[in-house]
This record gives C-alpha cells, sequence and structure tokens, in this order.
C-alpha cells in the first residue's frame, strides 16, 4: 500500500534525475564529437588551396608539390 502513494510522490524527482543523466551523456557525447572533429580539421586546413591564387593546371596534377606544405 505504500509502494503507490511513494511512487507518486517521487515520480517528479525520478523524472528530473533521468533527464539530467540524459542531458550529461548527450554533452559527454558531443565533447568527444567534437574533440575527433577538431583534430581532423586541424589535418585538413593544411591541404585547403590558397584563395587568393588562382588554381593552376601544376598545382592539380604536381604531386612534390603537396609534399611542400
Amino acid at each position: 500500500m505504500g509502494i503507490h502513494y511513494d511512487y507518486k510522490s517521487t515520480r517528479g524527482m525520478k523524472a528530473m534525475e533521468k533527464q539530467a543523466k540524459r542531458e550529461k551523456k548527450l554533452a559527454e557525447r558531443k565533447a568527444k564529437r567534437a574533440a575527433k572533429e577538431g583534430f581532423k580539421q586541424s589535418t585538413t586546413e593544411n591541404d585547403m588551396h590558397d584563395i587568393a591564387k588562382p588554381i593552376t593546371l601544376e598545382d592539380l596534377t604536381n604531386p612534390e608539390k603537396k609534399n611542400e606544405k
């Protein structure tokens, strides 16, 4: 008999705890994903072509030019 009264009186608190737990997990996943994305972006930034320079055929075909950077 006491179980029913206890359930209704604590159900709001349990719902808030579950929501907080869900949000904490989501924040951890986003942080982990952002860390991985940041690592990948730092390597791809060096491979980008300078916007101010026009793209030439040599830029596209010369494999040694990529290693110079």
